[in-house]
């Protein structure tokens, strides 16, 4: 069963569950008026259409009976009475049975119930009369002995410290399999060389045989002949079955090294993908933490929470609880303003406070962001100059940098806090953020947003152990550089250095601008300050690193290979403050991990004067991929939709009706390039959700694709009145449709 399948699964057992649920709760009602009929029928038509996304037909069915009654009922043309409760609940049962047993590979899988939306009062009477037995008679088992009593598996309760004990006895079989590699190296080594002494032998036999053959037509007697000719043949059949051996010996070697990579590698991710959690478990409760400080501050904030759904390491997910929830309550207290305040400034009373989670270069991008006064950057300029952390201006001097200056913010004890309360004012929140991620082997980002707001960004690997490094060499010491901070390899002629008041830059052309970026030693930075920019053959090998919008070229003397190593805690003492961890080499030596973020930072503080300039700044900005709203109330659909667009390399936005897709619209936090929304959904629908789409002038733009089960044609002719780029009907989904559609609109 593919992953793909299993999530699905997975997401459907559980919608179905909790649609289940409320029906039920709803039919116990003292009355049939106390019954939300709209809710019903809209979680029935969901019903459907997630059995359908998960290729359930006999679900399917029954969904779409129940769907049908409750339509019957909405329209006044069924009565709510106890037969058609009895008859509902019985379909209820149905459902159950029908996915426990697809979900159980060893159950039956049951027969649909008979229809019950079509039938006339006639037909329901002995329809009625079963329902009130089965009501006294217990209903009849679909399960085989064998199977489990939900048909999902058994479970077994484990404590998180074994699950990281085993995770990091994995990883470390996997650092001790990367070492074995260097038995393989030295094996085919002796392959060739043995390959290399057969070829000289067999050149040597053809000068013998030679001599020996002019020796006897001149009649004369040669030391080779003889009795050394059958020791000559004996030793190159030896070599020969020496170097077929030593050949076979090889190939059975790859042949095992490759199947044991292979079952490790499964293992490991196995282990993985039970270590990690959704992000939920840590953070779903932020949101109602954040309200109720704001309601206690008297300020009115809408708090939204996106991408809590992504499997996280739970070790990364417990370090980052609580310089998240430092973060939120900056956003608070330093951020958000008072309702008449945001007046003055034409904001909207309420203030939004969004925390988002997204998987982006295989790492963790944790975004908390608001719209409130944003970073008062003259305050900051004026702690760190009371600090010492900046020199004071002179008259006529330059501003710091924009990323200069709010890096300070992350400094030990910096504070722009005017009074000291149980929010703010200790300076220790934003120096707990960094100090967090640092551990974590990531980075911690403060920006402006525009027109208003601020925005933290932290980058940490999705689980605390293991790191994808670029192995490089500098004056005969390794380095390992995470990947996810280079920007690309650069290997150029030293005759094209330029220099800026006395150090050596390179230009570059970054995304169409053209850049001066600062090229640094390598090894002048970690234990060498007069080691000079290394040049072989007139070439500069040189690693352009990225940090926000700032760039910097590292001067290396050889490029190794890119792995996924087992990065440990530095435990070293009068190491560089740079170095954020160590991964052993096949050697047992360690190869030092340089954080790029504190590289960079570190020249910006020695080289303020240059980095004031705007030397190394580039466009600060992620390469732009297509993003997709996804608008639909069933979990499974939008888990099906996610996956298929995710893999064609998409970016993919959810929300769970119209309301909340309008929101992230017109939120303008993420530039949304299409629309793909059902229309039956609770708050909004998907025609209403169009038609606001298509009124708003900043959004009106953006294509919208109806997908729905509402094939009707008057259905479809109102959605393309409405403006809607395509109307596509699940019954007959096609993935290679969907995406030539939104090719086409995009």
């Amino acid at each position: 069963m593919t992953d793909i399948r299993r999530q699905l699964l997975a997401a459907f057992e559980a919608e179905h569950r909790e649609h289940l649920h409320a029906i039920r709760t709803a039919l116990d009602s003292p009355g049939p008026s106390d019954v939300d009929l709209t809710d019903i029928f809209r979680r029935a038509h969901s019903l459907k259409g997630a059995a359908r996304a998960v290729d359930m037909p006999p679900v399917e069915e029954v969904a779409h009976e129940l769907e049908a009654l409750f339509a019957q009922i909405l329209e006044g043309r069924r009565s709510l009475d106890g037969p058609t409760i009895a008859a509902v609940r019985l379909n209820l049962d149905s459902i159950e049975d029908l996915v426990a047993g697809a979900l159980a590979p060893l159950a039956p899988t049951p027969s649909a119930p008979p229809r019950t939306a079509e039938q006339t009062p006639e037909d329901r009477k002995p329809q009625a009369q079963r329902q009130a037995d089965a009501q006294t008679q217990p209903a009849p088992r679909t399960d085989t002995p064998g199977s489990t009593e939900t048909g999902t598996g058994a479970y077994l309760r484990v404590s998180a410290d074994q699950m990281e004990q085993l995770s990091n006895s994995m990883h470390q079989l996997m650092a001790e399999l990367q070492q074995d590699e260097a038995a393989d190296e030295k094996l085919r080594q002796i392959e060739l060389d043995i390959r290399n002494l057969r070829r000289n032998w067999d050149a040597l036999q053809v000068q013998v045989a030679s001599i020996v053959s002019a020796a006897r037509k001149s009649n004369v007697e040669h030391p080779a002949s003889g009795h050394s000719i059958p020791r000559l043949r004996d030793f190159d059949q030896d070599l020969k079955t020496l170097f077929r051996k030593l050949s076979a010996l090889s190939r059975d070697r790859k042949q095992s090294i490759w199947a044991i990579d292979q079952a490790a590698r499964q293992v490991r991710d196995d282990i993985d993908r039970v270590s990690l959690i959704p992000a939920e478990t840590v953070f779903g409760g932020f949101g109602h933490m954040v309200r109720e400080i704001a309601r206690a501050q008297g300020r009115d904030v809408h708090v939204r929470a996106t991408g809590l759904e992504i499997q996280v390491d739970r070790q990364v997910l417990q370090a980052l609880k609580d310089p998240v929830m430092h973060l939120l309550r900056n956003a608070v207290s330093h951020g958000v303003e008072p309702p008449h305040e945001r007046r003055a400034k034409g904001k909207p009373e309420h203030a939004e406070i969004v925390l988002e989670l997204a998987s982006r270069g295989g790492r963790l991008a944790v975004s908390i962001r608001d719209d409130g006064r944003g970073p008062d950057l003259a305050r900051i300029e004026q702690v760190a100059i009371e600090r010492g952390l900046l020199a004071p201006r002179a008259g006529g001097e330059p501003p710091p940098a924009l990323d200069q200056l709010l890096s300070l913010v992350f400094a030990p004890g910096f504070s722009t806090a005017g009074e000291v309360d149980r929010l703010s004012g200790r300076g220790m929140g934003l120096s707990v953020v960094a100090e967090a991620t640092r551990k974590l082997h990531g980075s911690a980002l403060l920006r402006p947003r525009y027109p208003w707001g601020a925005e933290v960004l932290l980058n940490v690997p999705f689980t605390a152990a293991r790191q994808p490094l670029l192995l490089v060499e500098a004056e005969d010491r390794m380095f390992g550089l995470p990947s996810y901070a280079i920007e690309r390899l650069l290997q150029v002629r030293a005759s094209t250095l330029e220099t800026v008041e006395g150090r050596p830059t390179l230009r570059i052309d970054l995304r169409g601008e053209d850049v001066v970026v600062p090229v640094i030693a390598l090894a002048a930075l970690t234990g060498s300050p007069n080691a000079h920019v290394p040049i072989e053959s007139g070439n500069i090998k040189a690693v352009l690193l990225r940090h926000g919008g700032r760039y910097c070229a590292l001067a290396v003397n050889t490029f190794h290979d890119v792995r996924t190593m087992l990065v440990s805690d530095v435990q070293a003492i009068g190491l560089s403050e740079m170095v954020s961890g160590t991964a052993l080499l096949e050697n047992e030596m360690p190869a030092l991990v340089l954080s790029p973020e504190l590289v960079i930072e570190h020249w910006i503080k020695n080289e303020s004067r240059l980095a004031a300039g705007g030397l190394g700044l580039g466009p600060d900005q992620e390469r732009h991929v297509t993003t997709i709203l996804v608008v639909d109330d069933s979990i499974t659909t939008r888990t099906l939709e996610k996956s298929i667009l995710e893999a064609q390399g998409y970016q993919v936005l959810l929300s769970v009706d119209g309301v909340d897709a309008l929101n992230v619209l017109r939120s303008g936090e993420t530039l949304v390039d299409l629309v793909l929304a059902d229309v039956e959904m609770p708050r909004m629908d998907g025609f209403s959700l169009l038609q606001a789409v298509k009124a708003d002038p900043r959004i009106a733009s953006i294509p919208v694709i109806l997908m729905t089960s509402r094939a009707d044609p008057e259905d479809v002719r109102r959605g393309l009145d409405l403006g809607a780029g395509a109307y596509l009907t699940k019954q007959k989904f096609d993935q290679r449709e969907l995406l030539a559609t939104i090719g086409q609109l995009l």
